[in-house]
């Protein structure tokens, strides 16, 4: 979160950062933290499928899949080609999808937070079951 909530525009206030010198930066770190989320959603699928989540940790899951595709598949694509225009001395077309990204990316926080959650949620209902069975 802290990149794309901090990192991303304070890089534009460095002194000595062009614009493209920061987008390019921008291109290289935003490539770089994508990885890493699909990294992250595989293994919280991976440990949803042995500790079988409940059914609204599923559909958390599923919420941030979608968010996480829409950013990989259609905005990330979009904006690397913004970033090659402006880099270029071009005028993108719009920023309909940069505001989308942004949208995304708030929306992340709650549904990550509900995930922390839910999951804590589990890991407790999880040790009063081993506590109870021990004391049986």
């Amino acid at each position: 979160m802290a990149i794309s909530f901090m990192e991303a525009p304070l890089k534009f206030t460095a002194p000595g950062i062009s614009m493209a010198d920061g987008l390019q930066i921008g291109r290289i770190v935003f490539k770089a933290l994508n990885i890493c989320e699909w990294v992250f959603l595989a293994i919280i699928l991976f440990t949803c499928l042995l500790k079988k989540a409940s059914r609204y940790g599923f559909y958390l899951i599923i919420v941030i899949s979608i968010i996480l595709i829409l950013e990989t598949a259609w905005l990330l694509p979009i904006l690397d080609v913004h970033v090659t225009m402006v880099i270029k001395g071009q005028s993108p077309p719009g920023h309909l999808e940069h505001w989308a990204y942004i949208i995304l990316e708030v929306m992340k926080v709650p549904v990550l937070l509900l995930i922390g959650l839910e999951s804590g949620k589990a890991l407790r209902d999880h040790a009063a079951i081993s506590f109870k069975s021990a004391r049986s």
